[in-house]
């Protein structure tokens, strides 16, 4: 029996002996493993524009003047000018002089601005930017994001068409299929999805010129405006929508919860 006890427990110290050891080796592989991707990190190299030939401060930039050349990740910055940035600087001005092999950087070369810093090239042309205070739940609870496209409601205490000397709540839909340019400070960009957090107040929206008078007089009407989200494929445009009073509300609610039963979840006439 004695023999049997020591038989087990040695079979039990073995197997533990065991597992602390591939455990030992796991953490070990998965050290290096995490070594090896760091070096690789640091060498691992990217195409940046740099300058082909000795270049004296105030020359006109030509593609003939620039070259790519391989650079480590490590040191690409910001500032940096990247090969699919080429159109961006042919024809400006060198700041200072450079020598053959330079890197050139958005910093030597006159430019009004450095693409992709900063909101206004962001704009598309006969277009304008425009920021609302708007924000946590009127915001889809602050997941409305760069690149996204919202609807623009607003609501506001108007004089009733009934009786003008009374003041009634109305809702209605301001503007629909907006492009949201940045929420808060961050700014979406071209072709990505800028992921925000959901502490912002203001969002940033891209409109024509009357529609950026039509979003600065709701705001100052004291209303409250609120964001409805939209798929990004869909490009739907609604145009009978009506303004929403307490009247509309009592004679429509019937109709909406039938609408939805019957086509929006497909239960079918309901007794």
């Amino acid at each position: 029996m004695k023999q049997r006890m020591v038989l087990v427990i040695s079979v039990l110290v073995g197997l533990l002996a065991f597992w602390l050891t591939r455990q030992y080796f796991q953490s070990r592989l998965e050290r290096i493993e995490e070594e090896r991707q760091r070096i690789l990190a640091s060498v691992r190299q990217t195409d940046v524009v740099a300058v082909g030939h000795e270049m004296p401060a105030g020359t006109v930039i030509q593609r003939k003047d620039l070259k790519a050349k391989p650079s480590f990740e490590r040191d690409i910055s910001k500032d940096t000018i990247l090969p699919d940035d080429f159109d961006q600087i042919i024809g400006k001005k060198l700041k200072i002089s450079m020598s053959t092999g330079d890197t050139l950087l958005w910093s030597y070369v006159d430019v009004p601005y450095r693409p992709g810093s900063g909101l206004a090239p962001m704009i598309n042309q006969k277009m304008r930017a425009i920021s609302m205070s708007i924000g946590g739940s009127a915001a889809v609870s602050g997941l409305i994001q760069p690149n996204d496209r919202v609807d623009v409601l607003g609501s506001f205490m108007l004089p009733s068409k009934a009786n003008p000397q009374v003041l009634e709540a109305v809702t209605l839909t301001v503007l629909q299929d907006v492009s949201v340019l940045a929420v808060g400070q961050t700014l979406g960009k071209a072709g990505e999805g800028a992921r925000a957090g959901s502490g912002y107040s203001t969002v940033t929206f891209e409109v024509t010129p009357r529609e950026a008078e039509l979003l600065a007089f709701a705001e100052n009407m004291k209303g409250r405006l609120t964001l409805t989200l939209r798929n990004p494929g869909d490009p739907d445009y609604v145009s009978t929508l009506p303004e929403v009073n307490f009247d509309l509300l009592e004679r429509v609610l019937p109709e909406l919860n039938k609408h939805r039963q019957e086509v929006i979840r497909h239960k079918g006439p309901q007794p």
